[in-house]
């Protein structure tokens, strides 16, 4: 059920899930605006922001014993890899004009996602909401984008470098290649010691930047929820948490209880489904999953109906408890009452649609009550965590040039 389309892409998704087709807009300006010469290592670039001697603990965090579900698949996150994935995520020079990064439309303080409904690149505004980025390694979906068009998130994390309206190094409409960008890199030091640092050679290659990227946002995870602290205590997702009030439990078993639907589609019984496509407690999307009938096209395309990704929903909130939207790959839903708004009563059956938010060719109809609404709200809260908003190992290592 409650699809908040996880904002994977960067610019984003890493610049990843920012998941886009492009809009065009004045030419590119070439103009070399690089703020750094080559000659500056990382001691120099960093100012003790990153010491590849004693780096951040990325490969071995602590991991929840009930968190089985991973889609590294190869790419184990090392220390070395993640810091380079770091630099890389918030690097503006990996843009055409050296104003763009993936931390543009990923902002650590937003969960890794973006407030606005669109993200802005080097040649105008993204064609898809930037998607939450925390947790996208905990869920057995491999693909990312919106609509899954990346095989893998390594795959993904070098797509919107290669965007026109994104970073800009597409190659195409006077945009420099990806070679150009490599060329570019070389010339910079602190990228030869980063990339000897984690492959044991200081060869530049787009491999690498994919590995490396992956591995960092893989990295960056939030357990430390008043969720994780109730899952702790008991020995599976059902049972009463004894952290969380009366009202907390009853959203949960709202949230995992499956919809009982009459051949009109109107609820009759049971819960609201939302664990169906949205998996405890990863609370990551359900492969396979089908839309879930928001289907609206920024770019006015026509209907989008090969929307099936989603990010966690975890981290739906912040510690303040201001909410992480706007939610869908549209940003067409402000808040989370707009996304239990949609849910409660879908639009229209389209041939894309999930099969469980139908019932005899029918959209459903939860008929949620204002306590079952309040009761869900209260839950989904429990989700949010509270370090990696400002944990440095994710932070800005640039910071120190400001």
């Amino acid at each position: 059920m409650f699809r908040i389309p996880f904002s994977f892409v960067l610019p984003s998704l890493l610049c990843l899930l920012l998941f886009c087709s492009c809009q065009e807009d004045d030419p590119l300006d070439m103009t070399d605006l690089n703020p750094v010469t080559g000659e500056e290592g990382v001691e120099t670039i960093f100012d003790g922001t990153l010491d590849l001697s004693d780096p951040f603990n990325y490969g071995s965090q602590s991991i929840p014993g009930y968190i089985n579900r991973d889609n590294t698949d190869g790419n184990e996150i090392t220390d070395e890899g993640a810091t380079l994935g770091r630099v890389l995520f918030y690097d503006q020079a990996l843009s055409a004009n050296n104003t763009i990064s993936c931390a543009s439309c990923h902002v650590q303080e937003l969960a890794f996602g973006d407030d606005a409904v669109v993200s802005v690149g080097v040649s105008g505004t993204t064609a898809r909401h930037s998607m939450r980025l925390i947790n996208a390694r905990f869920g057995n979906e491999e693909r990312f984008f919106w609509d899954e068009r990346a095989n893998s998130l390594e795959t993904q994390a070098t797509m919107p470098i290669r965007d026109h309206v994104e970073m800009g190094f597409s190659g195409e409409d006077g945009d420099p290649t990806f070679g150009e960008l490599i060329e570019r890199m070389s010339g910079l030091e602190y990228y030869n010691e980063l990339f000897a640092n984690a492959f044991g050679s200081s060869e530049i290659t787009e491999d690498r930047m994919q590995d490396a990227l992956a591995q960092f946002i893989r990295s960056i995870q939030s357990f430390d929820s008043k969720f994780d602290a109730g899952r702790a205590a008991v020995g599976n997702n059902g049972a009463n948490f004894p952290n969380f009030t009366e009202e907390e439990n009853r959203g949960k078993q709202l949230f995992l209880a499956d919809a009982q639907l009459d051949r009109t589609g109107t609820r009759v019984g049971g819960g609201l489904g939302c664990g169906d496509c949205h998996q405890a407690p990863e609370f990551s999307i359900l492969p396979g999953s089908g839309n879930n009938g928001v289907i609206t096209s920024i770019l006015a395309e026509g209907p989008e109906l090969d929307i099936t990704r989603s990010p966690t929903l975890r981290d739906l909130y912040r510690p303040d408890g201001a909410e992480n939207g706007p939610f869908m790959h549209d940003g067409s839903l402000a808040t989370i009452n707009d996304v239990i708004d949609h849910y409660n009563s879908i639009p229209a059956v389209n041939r894309g649609l999930d099969r469980r938010l139908s019932s005899g060719g029918n959209p459903q109809r939860l008929n949620i009550t204002a306590d079952e609404r309040a009761a869900l709200v209260a839950f989904l809260k429990t989700l949010g965590g509270t370090a990696v908003y400002t944990d440095e190992r994710w932070s800005d290592p640039f910071e120190s040039r400001e």
